[in-house]
């Protein structure tokens, strides 16, 4: 029997090795490439902390069992995951090794302890003696006492130290980095000006290590990184006294007890230090023990100091004001009268901040609805919406505080929001709410006016600037009506929300209710393709793994459906010999991250079109509150089908997705992302309104 889907673990592994390609083009200028590996390393970093630490809580269950969820035995996975975890870390080691020969081009070095100039040493001992010191806190390790607490996501540094005397006899200590309080990077003074030196933080401590433990009089010192990742899951008690605020608290603090789920350390570790380590953490064949070169933690070379020579970003990277809004004086005024789409990066994020701002200071503006789930580290959009509320607006937020990773920020959101007067939601029991949606009512002459917008990414005008995302700004009485009712669900939430937002007339929303009207579309496409008629579907999603839709996929390629998708991440369909067109799938990674949910159905030249915030994964569409929104202005549709087709226009067969998951690099690939960049840019700023 032919493999009817691919691992979803597995073909995750598979996108994050199209990032580390990135940092492998020669044609991507070196800080970007730089910046490519970190985002490869931070993404393997939440990938074992979530997804493998999954798999090993499901191997204490039954296998065959948990192999029709996981699309393969768990045990057989983990095998498969460590296997190609392995393989990218060659990749990523030769890839750094070739960025380092580049940066060598533009005279920049990395310089460890054991390359300093008389001039660098007396300034590494002064800057530890004035910086770094009073953060540095050694810990001797003992056969006969417990591991001490490793902090997740922290760097370590394993030190075994001897006296000459001492021919057989080490003492072993750990120290971790304090990189949130020094950082990374320290650059060193040259004699060159052009030339640029950069050293590791753990390089000015190993350093500096004779005079650490200078009380104990050692005379010889190793010193190697390793850094240890865990299990990141954590258990909401049921306890219906406690607050979901004050669990999601709690939880956060219980990530401190998870189980390694991998050990990565530098390949020149001493050898029975390591054993030392790997006994104490508890660790055996079954997990994953990675030796990798002498750098680690490397998602902090994503904030790499900027040391190279000036670089001219071309105007296709540069976002500029939606031309609705140019020239105009109010946001607000323009979406009165119609639907506008912002397609970000390229259009500017200033137009949403704009309408909040707008709507904080008009006094005809009654209240403001907004759900938030990840939000810029210092928000425009929250200081919008307090101003709004201290000009006596009512505002409510919608504030997810079970956003993996960044539960601890919504909290402290969370109370400054309350400090300010804000109303805030917290969502219903045991369902995330990943919904954009935002819902402003004004009153004017006895009639109340509302507007507002859906978007597919956060609102977060950080990620605006490198994200791919769609968002529709309207004030369409339908749409604002659906809105209406999803804030409503959430205000309540003992109730169950599944009848409520079944009476959405215009938005699809989760749970079920999306999947349901998604399968009645691709019926229809199946229907016409039988009757020998056009049938034709583009499907843009972030992943693809929900068995039902797949299968529906399945469906509609047997019955000669023209399925074409893009898929930036997971992808567990198959195309099978039986079909009678088959589906052409492929993956963008670039700059800019693909992040928007789009769909079109053909309907019989009715082309039915929708942007989302749910992938097309089960946690999305039974366990999340998602919102779809129809794209109803007969120009909008146009344009966001020719965006779809420009990043269609591929002939690549190395980004097409396959059971074979084909994802090597090729040149002619990297130009063809580049030109679908530019043309993006170039249509969008040519397009007539």
């Amino acid at each position: 029997m032919p493999q009817q889907f691919n691992p979803r673990d597995v073909t995750w592994l598979g996108f994050n090795a199209r990032v580390l390609q990135e940092a492998m083009d020669k044609s991507v200028p070196i800080h970007l490439r730089i910046r490519f590996l970190g985002i490869f390393s931070n993404n393997l970093d939440e990938f074992f902390r979530v997804r493998v630490a999954g798999l090993k809580r499901a191997m204490d269950f039954k296998q065959k069992v948990l192999a029709e969820s996981f699309y393969d035995a768990p045990s057989k996975i983990l095998q498969k995951i460590n296997k190609l975890v392995i393989n990218q870390q060659e990749d990523f080691d030769r890839t750094w090794k070739d960025v380092q020969r580049e940066m060598a081009k533009e005279k920049v070095f990395i310089k460890d302890y054991k390359h300093l100039t008389t001039n660098q040493k007396e300034f590494v001992i002064k800057y530890f003696d004035e910086e770094v010191e009073s953060n540095v806190i050694p810990i001797l390790l003992h056969d006969n006492k417990p591991m001490p607490y490793l902090r997740e996501k922290s760097l370590f540094i394993g030190v075994a130290m001897r006296r000459k005397e001492w021919q057989y006899e080490s003492q072993y200590a750990i120290i971790e980095v304090p990189v949130t309080a020094n950082g990374r990077f320290v650059l060193l003074p040259t004699d060159d000006k052009e030339q640029k030196d950069v050293m590791l933080l753990e390089d000015v401590i190993i350093y500096n290590l004779p005079h650490i433990f200078s009380y104990f009089g050692y005379d010889e010192f190793t010193a190697h990184c390793f850094k240890v990742t865990k299990d990141a899951e954590f258990d909401l008690d049921n306890d219906i006294k406690t607050t979901l605020a004050d669990k999601i608290e709690k939880g956060v603090k219980s990530r401190r007890k998870g189980k390694p789920t991998r050990f990565v350390f530098d390949k020149e570790m001493d050898k029975a230090l390591l054993e030392f380590l790997i006994k104490k953490l508890n660790l055996n064949k079954r997990d994953s023990i990675i030796p990798g070169q002498k750098i680690h933690n490397f998602r902090h070379f994503m904030d790499f100091p900027d040391v190279f020579k000036a670089y001219q970003k071309p105007v296709e990277r540069s976002s500029f004001i939606h031309p609705e809004f140019a020239n105009k004086q109010r946001v607000t005024d323009v979406i009165i009268k119609k639907d506008v789409l912002l397609t970000f990066p390229y259009h500017s994020y200033d137009s949403v901040i704009d309408l909040l701002r707008e709507s904080a200071m008009d006094p005809d503006v009654k209240s403001i609805q907004i759900t938030a789930y990840r939000l810029a580290s210092s928000s425009k959009i929250v200081n919008a919406l307090i101003n709004a509320v201290r000009n006596g607006k009512e505002v409510t937020v919608m504030l997810e505080l079970r956003a993996r990773f960044d539960e601890e920020n919504n909290l402290e959101w969370k109370e400054r929001l309350e400090l300010e007067g804000v109303k805030v939601l917290l969502g219903i029991p045991n369902k995330k709410v990943h919904a954009k949606l935002c819902v402003i009512k004004k009153r004017v002459n006895n009639r109340t006016i509302q507007y507002g917008f859906v978007s597919t990414g956060n609102f977060n005008e950080k990620t605006a600037k490198i994200y791919g995302d769609h968002l529709l700004m309207t004030s369409n009485r339908v749409i604002m009506a659906d809105i209406n009712k999803v804030f409503n669900v959430l205000s309540k939430p003992k109730a169950d929300p599944t009848p409520a937002l079944k009476t959405c007339k215009s938005l699809l929303v989760c749970p079920q209710f999306m999947r349901e009207k998604i399968i009645a579309h691709i019926d229809k496409e199946i229907e016409e393709a039988k009757a020998g008629r056009k049938a034709e579907m583009i499907i843009k999603v972030n992943s693809l793994s929900d068995k039902t839709l797949i299968l529906k996929l399945y469906e509609a390629a047997e019955a000669g459906v023209d399925t074409k998708m893009i898929v930036r991440g997971i992808y567990c369909a198959v195309n099978q010999k039986y079909f009678k067109k088959k589906i052409y799938a492929i993956s963008i990674v670039d700059e800019y991250l693909e992040h928007a949910r789009v769909m079109y159905f053909y309907n019989k030249g009715a082309e039915n079109m929708y942007i989302s915030s749910a992938d097309w994964m089960t946690r999305n569409l039974d366990y999340r509150i998602e919102a779809a929104t129809p794209i109803l202005q007969k120009n909008l549709k146009k344009e966001l089908k020719e965006l779809l087709e420009i990043q269609l226009q591929d002939n690549v067969k190395a980004r097409i997705l396959d059971k074979n998951m084909r994802n090597e690099y090729v040149e002619s690939d990297k130009k063809q992302k580049i030109r679908s960049q530019i043309e993006t840019y170039n249509y969008l700023k040519n397009q007539k309104y």
